[in-house]
């Protein structure tokens, strides 16, 4: 009530504009389609009723969404962890490490990430999984009787491999962006306080562990957060070889019932949910 009691009649007349123009588009797509919806259908795709086991179960929007937020919640511990190393390495006194960890850093933020998901997924992630023997294990798992745990964590493990191989991409790809935030936070610590440790006696791992890193977390942590958020949007990218998050899942949905709009509308629906409400919640941590 109070955003309504500020607004000024130049404001709604604005605000009146825009929904106008917004129904004038929607009538001329609707009538230049001539599409059907069938919006009835589509909670059904969401969460479904067996009539057997006579019980809810997540059907294939819920179940691609749950993918889309184990995918980014692992990849997103795994880049903080990659990206600290690197913008620590990004700062450090030694010249070989720096160099390293900078054609690390340039080479995933100057290739288009479809590029980089294909690169690493073939030449990193199928060859590891194959190495670590990680598609028997989780098979053995999922026709194990006592597996609610592991599937709590990580959904169908018949499907584990894919959940792996999706979240090490999408870390090694975000780890370098996150470097480079890290990177920032600590080389805009002003450097006398660098001195000033220094001139205690302070070694390079404590001067960074008491004085630079308390002092950068602060400043890091909005880009980090906007960081994350991009990360569920980038997530959809891991579909293309194919990890059955969202995206994925409504592929599927579109391709089998031809729920096009539909499908795709409630697809960006959960994205907005999950970004938005993740947004306000970020800007709640930063006051």
């Amino acid at each position: 009530m109070k955003i309504l009691n500020r607004l000024h009649w130049v404001d709604w007349l604005i605000l009146a504009l825009i929904t106008g123009f917004a129904l004038y588009i929607w009538l001329q797509i609707a009538g230049t389609l001539n599409y059907k919806w069938r919006w009835h259908l589509i909670p059904n795709y969401i969460v479904g009723w067996h009539t057997k086991r006579e019980e809810w179960f997540a059907n294939v929007l819920l179940q691609g969404l749950m993918v889309t937020i184990r995918i980014t919640l692992y990849a997103s511990i795994l880049a903080l962890v990659l990206g600290i190393g690197l913008g620590l390495a990004r700062t450090s006194r030694n010249m070989t490490v720096r160099l390293l960890a900078r054609t690390y850093v340039e080479f995933l933020r100057n290739i288009p990430p479809l590029v980089v998901i294909f690169i690493f997924f073939f030449f990193l992630s199928v060859p590891m999984i194959d190495a670590l023997g990680l598609e028997r294990w989780a098979r053995a798992i999922a026709r194990s009787e006592n597996n609610q745990i592991w599937i709590f964590f990580f959904g169908d493990m018949r499907l584990f491999p894919q959940l792996v191989a999706g979240t090490v991409v999408l870390a090694l790809f975000e780890s370098a962006f996150v470097g480079e935030i890290v990177r920032a936070g600590i080389q805009s610590v002003d450097k006398g306080q660098r001195e000033a440790a220094r001139s205690i006696g302070m070694t390079y791992m404590q001067e960074m562990r008491y004085v630079i890193l308390p002092q950068a977390v602060k400043k890091v942590i909005p880009p980090l957060a906007n960081q994350f958020i991009t990360l569920i949007k980038d997530s959809s990218i891991v579909s293309l070889i194919s990890v059955q998050e969202l995206t994925f899942k409504t592929l599927e949905l579109v391709a089998s019932t031809r729920l096009i709009f539909e499908a795709w509308l409630v697809c960006a629906g959960f994205y907005f949910i999950i970004c938005f409400g993740l947004s306000q919640l970020f800007a709640r941590l930063e006051k």
